[in-house]
C-alpha cells in the first residue's frame, strides 16, 4: 500500500506557509497605518473602559490578537506588547504577551517545518563537507543558540520562528526557548506600556529604543553571554555530549 503522505499533492505542504505569506503581505499594506502608538493614544480610553468592564474578554481578545500578528507576521508586534503592558500592567501584561508570542511562534514553525524544513533538514543530514559541519555544530548546541537568537534583540521575531523550523529543530525545544527567551524583552516592552498613563498625559511618545539603553541591554547581554557558555565549554574541554 503506498504511503498516505506520497499520495498528497506536493503543494498541499506549502499552503500553510502560502497563506502566511499572502496575509502578511496584506496586512502590511492594510494594517501598518492602523497598529501603531497614534491609534493606542486615540483610543485609550474606550480600551480601558471595555478592559474594567470585560476583563476575561479581553484578556481572549488580546492574547488571540497577538496570536494573528505573530503567526501571520503581520505589522505592530511591539505596540502589540506595549499594549498588554497598558492593558494589564508590567507582570499581566508580559504574561499575556509571552503566551501570545509564543503560540504564534509555533504555528508559524509548524507551517514552515510542513513546508521547508522536513526537506531542507533532509538535505542538509544527507550534505557533506562545510555545509554538513554547520548543521551538526547547530544540532550540538540546540538550546544555547536557541536562545541566544531569542535574547539578541537586533534578531527579528519572524526570523528567529523560521531558522529553527529550517534546521530540524524538535519542537519542545523551540516552545521551551521561545517562551522563556522573549521573557526579558516582553517585561521591558510591558513595563513601558504600564506607564503610558504619564506619557500620554505629558502628549509625548514612549521611548520604543529603551532596550538599547545601558541600563537595560546588559542585562540581556548577560545572558546571551551564559547562554553562550556551554559552547564555550564545549569548546575548551572537547566534551560534545554536554547539552545532551
Amino acid at each position: 500500500m503506498s504511503d498516505q503522505h506520497t499520495d498528497k499533492p506536493a503543494w498541499l505542504r506549502y499552503l500553510p506557509l502560502m497563506v502566511i505569506a499572502v496575509v502578511a503581505a496584506i496586512g502590511f499594506f492594510t494594517l501598518r497605518d492602523y497598529l501603531n502608538f497614534e491609534t493606542l493614544r486615540d483610543n485609550r480610553e474606550a480600551l480601558i473602559a471595555f478592559r474594567d468592564a470585560n476583563y476575561g474578554l479581553t484578556v481572549l481578545v488580546f492574547v488571540a490578537a497577538y496570536i494573528m500578528i505573530v503567526a501571520f507576521s503581520l505589522p505592530g508586534a511591539g505596540i502589540a506588547t506595549i499594549t498588554g503592558g497598558f492593558l494589564f500592567g508590567t507582570i499581566f501584561g508580559a504574561m499575556f504577551n509571552v503566551t501570545g508570542a509564543t503560540v504564534g511562534a509555533v504555528l508559524i514553525f509548524t507551517a514552515a517545518r510542513m513546508g521547508l524544513g522536513e526537506k531542507l533538514k533532509a538535505r542538509m543530514d544527507a550534505s557533506e563537507g562545510m555545509v554538513r559541519k554547520i548543521k551538526d555544530g547547530i544540532d550540538n548546541n540546540q538550546w544555547s543558540m536557541l536562545f541566544l537568537i531569542r535574547l539578541i534583540p537586533a534578531v527579528p521575531f519572524f526570523v528567529a520562528n523560521l531558522i529553527p523550523a529550517f534546521l530540524g529543530v524538535m519542537l519542545h525545544r523551540f516552545v521551551i526557548s521561545t517562551f522563556l527567551g522573549i521573557i526579558p524583552g516582553s517585561l521591558v516592552y510591558s513595563s513601558v506600556g504600564a506607564g503610558l498613563g504619564a506619557v500620554f498625559a505629558r502628549g509625548e511618545t514612549p521611548n520604543f529604543g529603551i532596550i538599547f539603553e545601558p541600563q537595560i541591554l546588559l542585562p540581556i547581554l548577560g545572558l546571551c553571554a551564559l547562554s553562550l557558555l556551554p559552547i564555550i565549554i564545549k569548546a575548551v574541554t572537547g566534551k560534545k555530549e554536554l547539552l545532551k
